[in-house]
């Protein structure tokens, strides 16, 4: 199949293809004696794997891994520790989008919504030299 038939059932856009073949996730295909890649059903199983991947937030480094072990069929503990270092870098973000956000409930809560900009607590705390990590908590 052609590129566009590859993207197609992939449901992902040509570029994407593209992209992933540059970055090595995507091997490259053959070609037609007109110069058209021409790729085959495991190309359409490797990229949906890859979007699904991307979905659960691995990165392009961690998909690579992935397939790696997927392409080996050996151990799963690798897959595991892969999948279990994302989900704690996913809960680190958790906590640290947490805490934003309670930083900024505050700053909203305490802002007016009216008056003179010199006095907004929003724009105060953004103007104010505080270390990141203390900023707001």
């Amino acid at each position: 199949m052609r590129i566009g038939q590859l993207a197609d059932q992939a449901q992902v856009p040509i570029d994407t293809v593209r992209y992933y073949e540059r970055a090595g996730l995507l091997q490259a295909p053959d070609r037609s004696a007109a110069g058209y890649r021409l790729y085959d059903g495991a190309s359409v199983h490797r990229l949906r794997f890859v979007r699904r991947a991307k979905r659960l937030g691995f990165s392009l480094d961690d998909i690579a891994e992935l397939l790696r072990l997927s392409d080996r069929r050996g151990d799963i503990a690798g897959v595991r520790a892969t999948a279990q270092a994302k989900l704690s870098e996913i809960e680190a973000r958790i906590v640290e989008l947490s805490r934003i956000r309670d930083g900024l409930s505050r700053l909203v809560d305490a802002c007016p919504g009216h008056g003179d900009a010199a006095d907004c607590p929003i724009l105060g705390a953004l103007n104010h030299d505080v270390p990141e990590q203390d900023r707001y908590s």
